[in-house]
């Protein structure tokens, strides 16, 4: 396992607290941290011992973002990167084999808002915002970003959002559906952690599949869905786990899940 030079990974009873660490740049993405990133993320997916993962930034503030000043060379080419770098870590995190939550402080702008959205759950400080940074600066969102908020808040409040460039407060995103709790800024982590530790207590085989099926709900008619969720829901109801849940029922007593 490689040293990480610009993401903290703390394991916790079953959850992994995994920090983007460039405090002194708003943690924005220069090439050590799309690097970091996807190890930090791939590792996580793979610790079977992990069962909740959360994605915070250290200090002021998630994530500002692309690192603006970070040196590229001639032959770069931003389409390269978005695929070649970006994209695996947001993937990696939409189809992980369990949740992850987004614990999001201060900002999260540009590619930064595009990881708060990506993560399954979202829980916002009071005095965080998510920002769609790149008209300012002649760009298009990126990331999956259009993705998030299209299906968030239909297409005509997306594009608003993208065109303005409004910093978006805690409490409208709680209202937009663009987060799914608020807290005071110093329950940031506290509350992500109790509720990290709170799905750990679910069936691990229900929350994979839940997600799966949501995830492919987001894409197929309504017959395509009803056939997926038959196909994960014969997997979950053969599975051990969910012969302790029924035995657990009847015997009044929590459930010991082994997630298979």
């Amino acid at each position: 396992m490689s040293q990480l030079e610009t993401v903290i990974i703390e394991r916790e009873a079953g959850v992994a607290i995994v920090t983007m660490n460039r405090p002194d740049q708003l943690n924005a993405f220069n090439a050590d941290l799309r690097r970091d990133l996807r190890e930090a993320v791939e590792q996580v997916n793979a610790d079977e011992s992990i069962r909740v993962a959360i994605l915070t930034g250290a200090g002021r503030s998630f994530c500002a973002g692309a690192d603006l000043t970070e040196k590229v060379a001639p032959d770069f080419r931003v389409e390269d990167q978005l695929n070649g770098e970006f994209k695996p870590i947001l993937m990696a995190i939409t189809e992980a084999p369990k949740p992850w939550i987004s614990a999001v402080n201060g900002a999260a702008a540009g590619v930064g808002s595009a990881f708060a959205m990506v993560c399954d759950l979202t829980v916002m400080a009071g005095d965080a915002f998510l920002y769609q940074a790149f008209t300012a600066i002649g760009l298009v969102p990126d990331g999956g970003a259009t993705w998030h908020l299209a299906r968030a808040l239909g297409r005509k409040r997306a594009y608003e959002m993208i065109v303005s460039g409004e910093k978006v407060s805690a409490k409208t995103c709680l209202a937009l559906g663009l987060c799914n709790r608020t807290v005071a800024p110093e329950q940031l982590l506290p509350e992500a952690k109790s509720w990290a530790e709170e799905l750990i207590g679910k069936a691990p085989l229900s929350l994979r599949y839940a997600k799966q099926s949501l995830n492919e709900a987001m894409e197929h008619s309504v017959g395509d869905t009803i056939s997926n969720e038959a196909k994960l829901q014969h997997i979950c109801i053969t599975s051990d786990d969910s012969k302790e849940g029924v035995l657990a029922f009847m015997q009044k007593r929590a459930p010991q899940w082994k997630g298979g």
